[in-house]
C-alpha cells in the first residue's frame, strides 16, 4: 500500500519572529514533500500559576494530498530565547479527507515566555486488527515478509493487499493473499490450514535436510530415496527423522492353486 508520508519523523526547528509580532505561524510537514499544511493562528496566554503560563491557539491544518488521512499526531516543542525546552502539547487530528481543512484547538503549558518551536510526529495509517489462525495451531506467521508471531496471533493491517506465509515442522507451508478494506470491520478472522507432508524429512547434523522416502534403518545406517534416488548414511550423522504418516491399504490375499497331483 503506498503510504501517504514517508515512515521516517520529520522534526522542523524554527526560530520566528512572528512570535514576537504574534502573527500566524505556517509549517508544511515533512518540508521535503509536504502533505500537511499547519497554520498556528495568534497564539494567547490564558493563565499562569506557579512559574507556569498556559498558552491557546487555532491551529488549521490542512491535507495537500489526494488521499485521506485517518489520523495523525504530533508533539510541539517550545523553546525560549536560549534554545532551552521550556513546554510541550499534543496536537492530533482524524479522518482528514482529501485536500480538505480543519480546525483544531491547541493548548500548552509553558515555563516562561516560547520564542521558537519544533514538530514532531507522523501520520499514521489506519489499521484493522484481524485474528490468524491456523489448522493446527502454533505455526510461525509472516505478514509481507516479517515475522508476526504464532498462530493463534492477532494482527494490525493496514488498508491494502497484504501475503500471509504460514510454515510449522512436519507440514507443508501454506499462505494466502490478503486484502483489508477501509471499512473492514475488527474482530474478524482468518483461518489457513496447512497440508501434511507428502514425504520424510530427514535432518543431517551438519544442517542438512533431505526430503524423501525412507526406505530402512538399521543401527548403523538410514537408507533415504530422495527423487527416485536410494542414498544411505551413517546413523551417526543423523540428527532426526520425521516420518509422514501412511495409510497402508491391506492387499487381498492372492491363492495359489495346488499343483494337481500326478495319477
Amino acid at each position: 500500500m503506498k503510504r501517504i508520508c514517508p515512515a521516517f519523523v520529520v522534526c522542523f526547528l524554527l526560530v520566528l519572529s512572528a512570535f514576537a509580532k504574534n502573527e500566524p505561524i505556517v509549517i508544511q510537514w515533512p518540508a521535503d514533500n509536504p502533505a500537511m499544511k499547519l497554520t498556528f493562528a495568534k497564539i494567547r496566554e490564558e493563565s499562569s500559576y506557579g512559574g507556569t503560563n498556559v498558552y491557546s491557539a487555532e491551529v488549521v491544518v490542512e491535507n495537500l494530498t489526494s488521499k485521506q488521512i485517518p489520523r495523525a499526531y504530533f508533539t510541539v516543542y517550545f523553546f525560549d530565547k536560549n534554545k532551552v525546552r521550556i513546554g510541550q502539547g499534543t496536537l492530533q487530528l482524524a479522518d482528514l479527507d482529501a485536500h480538505q481543512s480543519a480546525k483544531v484547538n491547541f493548548q500548552f503549558n509553558s515555563a516562561g515566555v516560547p520564542t521558537s518551536l519544533s514538530l514532531l510526529g507522523r501520520p499514521t495509517e489506519k489499521t484493522v486488527p484481524l485474528r490468524i489462525i491456523s489448522v493446527p495451531a502454533g505455526a510461525a506467521l509472516k505478514v509481507d515478509g516479517k515475522d508476526s508471531g504464532i498462530t493463534p496471533v492477532l494482527v494490525r493491517f493496514t488498508v491494502g493487499s497484504h501475503q500471509l506465509e504460514l510454515t510449522k515442522e512436519g507440514y507443508a507451508p501454506g499462505g494466502t493473499p490478503l486484502d483489508v478494506a477501509a471499512d473492514e470491520l475488527p474482530g474478524g478472522s482468518i483461518t489457513v490450514e496447512l497440508g501434511g507432508l507428502s514425504r520424510d524429512t530427514v535432518e543431517l547434523r551438519d544442517g542438512t535436510v533431505l526430503l524423501g522416502d525412507v526406505i530402512s534403518m538399521s543401527m548403523t545406517d538410514v537408507a533415504v530415496r530422495v527423487d527416485g534416488k536410494d542414498q544411505s548414511y551413517p546413523r551417526n550423522q543423523v540428527k532426526k527423522i520425521m516420518l509422514v504418516e501412511r495409510v497402508v491399504q491391506q492387499q487381498p490375499a492372492v491363492i495359489q492353486p495346488a499343483p494337481a497331483e500326478p495319477k
